[in-house]
């Protein structure tokens, strides 16, 4: 029922005919906004005051009781809820009187009492040249209100554009971009359990609650003095326990969150048996600096331990180079080799298509004897670039000088595509943003289970399919015994050593990525089941499933949340 309906049509003036039989409640109803003028019992006659009371005050109603004054949208609307409460409440009407600008509703029952008649709202007698585009009415709080439902799923992008285009579209109202900004913030509010202000006041009992409802989980709050937000650390129960059945490379990265007040959210990942995103930590902080990441690390650190083929890859940024150093001090630190590559390109602007034809090839090539012809090729196209690159580390970008194995994770891609999904909750108030990662991660961790659970191959599916790859390129390759353990597959024009005891290779990707490359699945391409025992356990079936046998359990609604005297009483 609303309050203020569009404009109406004029009552009519033609005669009042009498219908004698129930008519059907749609039948001949134009859309129009209709307002009931009276409902009331007329006459003292002996009627069945049950029905009439029913009828009229009752509970029955889908659309709500139908009294004095009310409004309706149309007058199918109205009709609609008559026959809706009429069909709850076990009796019937009829239509006594009906025009296109009224109508007049009884009970069938010879001596009841019981009407409804209800009226066109009239039109607007102000003149056309007075109706503002711009109308004082739609203040941001109303617009908020009417955006609210396009908000519901949080990965929608809805730019205050959008809002300008749905307000005028709907309702013919031109509203300011402002408006538009302040109107969708309060329909965030609205949705995502309140203000900014509000929401750092829930921010200790929500995380209260997540430890209580995911046990193990480590949550980290920092504050500095007056008790003003400074740090976040958290790590559910079900990443740490996973994260030992995953490849020891995490990927770190930041991004600004774009609320009210700002701040950077830290993320910590890998890749799954099935080279997925895992989750591990996630931290917000002031900023990117030494200090912040120093922290975020710190708790990385004491949560996951040091694994001593632990490797870290993150972009080029300075703070995090010195808090990997200061926190990591024994871990290998490697670089995105595409942040690299936008690097090199605003520096040699000149060059942009020569680094895109040979840098690439450079980085990813495990050969020692192909990185050198490469990277000589590469360095007679870009002049200049070979100092650069050495002054990097050649050991940091490129696979063949890496002291530590990075499998095959040469980016941080992963860390990008999270910062993706995340990106629109990073307008969310604090403990709305928080509560969109926990939902994340719970529908992540039980779609990736039941996946896991349904595998019937010894590796994970995206390991099968890039083994069957290799195996029908491995057809075409001449293999030449030397011993139990050794042989010399022909790929091509070019020979390549294969030890199967040491797990070994001369092009070096077997040994690197722990994944039997073309040449020894050549060797064992007649004993399939041998390649199986030549992978990693990182990339099995058990150990995809095991990654995700923890549970990130939901959280409860606000109302019943219990939540101790000492952690109510603070106030952030």
């Amino acid at each position: 029922m609303l309050p203020n309906a569009s404009e109406g049509i004029e009552q009519g003036t033609a005669a009042e005919d009498v219908c004698t039989t129930p008519v059907e409640p749609y039948q001949n109803v134009p859309p129009i906004p209709i307002s009931v003028v009276e409902a009331d019992v007329e006459g003292s006659g002996s009627g069945d005051q049950t029905c009439v009371e029913e009828g009229i005050y009752g509970e029955g109603g889908i659309l709500g009781d139908i009294e004095e004054h009310h409004i309706f949208r149309s007058k199918k609307e109205l009709m609609t809820c008559l026959s809706i409460t009429a069909m709850t409440k076990k009796f019937r009407y009829k239509v006594f009187k009906s025009k296109p600008s009224f109508i007049v509703v009884r009970c069938v029952h010879t001596s009841c009492s019981w009407r409804v008649r209800a009226k066109k709202l009239n039109k607007h007698t102000c003149p056309t040249d007075f109706k503002p585009v711009r109308r004082r009415q739609a203040t941001s709080w109303v617009v908020g209100e009417c955006v609210k439902r396009k908000l519901i799923n949080p990965g929608r992008v809805y730019r205050p554009r959008d809002v300008m285009d749905d307000m005028k579209r709907k309702f013919g109202v031109d509203i300011s971009y402002s408006v538009a900004w302040r109107g969708r913030e309060c329909a965030y509010d609205n949705l995502w359990l309140g203000t900014p202000e509000q929401s750092y006041k829930l921010l200790p009992g929500y995380l209260h609650m997540l430890m209580a409802t995911n046990l193990g989980s480590v949550v980290n709050l920092e504050v500095s003095d007056g008790n003003k937000f400074q740090y976040l650390f958290i790590a559910f129960a079900a990443s740490i326990h996973g994260f030992s059945y995953c490849r020891p490379v995490i990927s770190i990265d930041a991004t600004h969150l774009k609320g009210k007040y700002r701040g950077v959210l830290f993320t910590a990942v890998c890749h799954d048996a099935n080279q997925q995103i895992f989750p591990l930590a996630f931290g917000v902080g002031d900023s990117e600096n030494d200090a912040s990441w120093s922290w975020f690390l710190g708790r990385v650190k004491s949560v996951f331990g040091v694994n001593p083929a632990l490797v870290i890859a993150s972009d080029r940024h300075r703070s995090i180079n010195n808090a990997v150093q200061e926190v990591f001090p024994q871990a290998f630190h490697g670089i995105c080799m595409y942040h690299l590559l936008n690097n090199l390109k605003t520096k040699f602007w000149n060059k942009t298509k020569e680094l895109e034809q040979h840098y690439i090839r450079t980085a990813k090539t495990y050969n020692l004897q192909d990185f050198h012809v490469l990277f000589y090729t590469l360095c007679s196209a870009v002049p200049g670039v070979k100092e650069y690159l050495k002054a990097v580390g050649l050991d940091r970008w490129t696979r063949s000088h890496a002291p530590s194995r990075r499998y095959n994770i040469m980016t941080t891609n992963i860390s990008e595509s999270l910062n993706a999904v995340l990106v629109k909750v990073r307008e969310f108030p604090i403990t709305a943003f928080v509560n969109e990662i926990r939902l994340l991660c719970q529908k992540w961790f039980h779609e990736r289970r039941t996946k896991a659970a349904g595998c019937t191959t010894m590796m994970s599916k995206d390991v099968e399919m890039k083994l069957e790859e290799r195996k029908d390129r491995a057809q075409a390759m001449g293999v030449i015994c030397a011993d139990q353990y050794t042989f010399d597959v022909v790929d091509g024009d070019r020979n390549y050593c294969v030890d199967i005891a040491l797990w070994t290779c001369t092009c070096r990707k077997f040994q690197l990525d722990q994944l039997p490359c073309d040449h020894v699945l050549a060797v064992v391409r007649k004993t399939p089941n041998q390649a199986y025992n030549l992978c990693s356990l990182y990339y099995t079936r058990e150990f995809w499933h095991e990654t995700y046998r923890g549970v990130i359990s939901p959280i409860p609604h606000i109302s019943s949340w219990t939540i101790p005297q000492q952690i109510s009483e603070f106030e952030l």
